[in-house]
């Protein structure tokens, strides 16, 4: 698992519209929110992609850009987003490799059963790619909110 001071593994994965992203590019000129949820188009992961995408005019006056990442495909990205008008950059983890990277792909055990499963995280990464904070198995509800507050401090 990733910690404050680490440096940031590099997203490369396409976005809902299948556009090439690459992070590197983007150091030394913006800080990262990098959030990873569960599924597309479940209750808790809309309630955080909307609180991220009500607030990303907030997140880009304070130089951040804002990523969620699952490892649906891009056309189930390109239909939440529509579905929602979702503003936040969704992407494409499809194998899993960004979510392994991060430490967020864990075994849980739920019922009994263990079984390997993304942890809603978030990661706050500075503009020299640094991780400034790294938050694991979040709850959605006003989580976009508190990542805001982190990223005012930096």
């Amino acid at each position: 698992m990733l910690k404050p001071g680490d440096q940031a593994p590099v997203l490369e994965v396409p976005d809902a519209d299948m556009h090439p992203i690459n992070t590197a590019s983007y150091r030394g000129k913006k800080n990262l929110v990098v959030y990873f949820y569960p599924k597309d188009d479940t209750p808790g992961c809309t309630i955080e992609a909307q609180d991220f995408s009500d607030l990303l005019p907030e997140f880009e006056a304070h130089d951040t850009l804002v990523f969620g990442v699952s490892r649906d495909n891009c056309v189930s990205h390109a239909e939440f987003r529509d579905k929602y008008g979702l503003a936040v950059t969704l992407v494409a983890d499809v194998d899993g490799q960004v979510c392994k990277a991060y430490g967020v792909w864990q075994e849980r055990q739920r019922n009994g059963e263990k079984r390997m499963a993304l942890v809603r995280s978030t990661f706050v990464i500075d503009k020299d790619g640094i991780v400034r904070h790294a938050l694991y198995d979040v709850k959605p509800k006003g989580h976009a909110e508190e990542v805001l507050e982190l990223v005012r401090q930096l």
